[in-house]
């Protein structure tokens, strides 16, 4: 009796010697939807309030840019350096390679570059939760007492999304595709 697995020869890449025997199906259409969504998520995630610090009776409600702005100001730069980074930066440039990578990539033009182009989205997904990590340190670091309350905004469940949707985009693609025949039709 045959089974399915019987009926799909298992395939050695020649570049990696990986063993696989299919690609994942829709992979091209799941990370154009999720980068989309993603980037739609984007803008608002970065202009609407990150934050709300309330201290000594004081309000003080924060977008992400105003907070990398106050940090400069502060005499943190680092700091605001690497939150302009992870939050504003590296989410830019996954979104607009994701886009890349899934139109251009069933072209099959130049697989070397959009495979090297695939390993730097991966090698920038492991920062993306950075700048969450930076906001518990500096809520740490402010030694929040008695009268200190910080609330969440819908910037930062915008930005969470953001994150979200930029690793299932990332997770979704296929990276075989890259070196997939022109002529075969069935992605």
């Amino acid at each position: 009796m045959l089974t399915s697995g019987d009926l799909v020869e298992d395939i050695v890449c020649d570049r990696c010697g990986e063993k696989e025997n299919r690609l994942k199906p829709k992979s091209l259409s799941f990370t154009l939807a999720y980068s989309f969504t993603a980037l739609i998520l984007y803008f608002p995630a970065n202009i609407l309030p990150f934050m709300t610090i309330e201290m000594y009776g004081h309000i003080n409600s924060t977008t992400i840019w105003s907070g990398i702005l106050s940090l400069k100001e502060s005499g943190s730069w680092p700091i605001a350096l690497v939150v302009f980074l992870a939050s504003m930066v590296i989410p830019g440039i996954k979104l607009v390679a994701l886009f890349y990578l899934a139109v251009i990539g069933k072209n099959n033009t130049h697989p070397k570059f959009l495979t090297r182009l695939y390993r730097t989205v991966e090698v920038l997904g492991r920062w993306s939760m950075l700048d969450i990590f930076l906001l518990a340190v500096l809520v740490a670091i402010m030694k929040l007492g008695p009268w200190t309350v910080v609330k969440p905004e819908i910037g930062a469940l915008l930005f969470t999304l953001v994150v979200f949707f930029t690793m299932l985009a990332s997770a979704k693609f296929d990276p075989r595709l890259l070196w997939k025949e022109k002529n075969d039709k069935s992605l």
